[in-house]
């Protein structure tokens, strides 16, 4: 096997998680991801063809930065059916953001940040049409 048949392979995200029944209920009932199981070790979350193992941990601080985000259609509609779920969106020194909190980068993407229970930053955005695609 090559190593470019990873291109078409789907991709697994691991989020670190303190409390299992506090991420079960952000990423299960708030984000809307299906939930599929719970070991040991991880709670099990599908997001489209994509798996996200919420792991647990012991001792962590949560990165500065996006650990995890999802690409979507329309992010001013993602963003105002997350703030309805109770999902706050931050907010940063020197960008310039809508109401929403979504800032419109140079080029035209679109981003919104938010925070997990744990601290981890996750991100919606719009990249609208990517090279090579209709």
């Amino acid at each position: 096997m090559k190593v470019t048949a990873l291109k078409s392979a789907s991709v697994i995200g691991f989020i670190p998680t303190k409390n299992f029944h506090r991420a079960k209920a952000f990423y299960g009932r708030t984000l809307g991801l299906r939930f599929v199981a719970k070991d040991d070790f991880a709670l099990v979350f599908e997001a489209g063809r994509n798996m996200i193992r919420v792991v647990r941990v012991e001792v962590f601080k949560p990165a500065p930065y996006t650990i995890l985000g999802w690409q979507v259609a329309d992010i001013g509609r993602f963003a105002a059916a997350l703030k309805r779920r109770g999902v706050r969106f931050q907010r940063f020194p020197g960008l310039e953001q809508d109401g929403l909190g979504i800032w419109t980068a140079p080029g035209g993407a679109k981003v919104a940040w938010f925070k997990d229970p744990d601290g981890n930053v996750l991100s919606i955005s719009c990249h609208g049409r990517r090279p090579g695609r209709a």
